[in-house]
């Protein structure tokens, strides 16, 4: 029901696919920029780009399953 409401507004799984990788790169560019901040140890900044990482897999299995409504139709 969800992924069919996301198909009738337009949204196509080629961008949620672009959600994904935009994921993982902002994902690497997070914990850089937190990592050069003086005032964070490295533990900080591995869960910023953790944290920022683990939204990848949500993004892909939406395009996923918006892939296959738009087949289906």
């Amino acid at each position: 029901m969800m992924i069919e409401k996301l198909h009738d507004m337009g949204i196509k799984s080629e961008y949620a696919y672009m959600a994904g990788f935009g994921s993982i790169g902002l994902s690497f560019v997070s914990w850089l920029i937190s990592r050069l901040n003086p005032n964070h140890d490295r533990a900080q900044s591995d869960r910023w780009g953790i944290f920022v990482g683990h939204w990848a897999s949500t993004f892909f299995t939406v395009g996923i399953a918006l892939r296959l409504e738009e087949k289906g139709r």
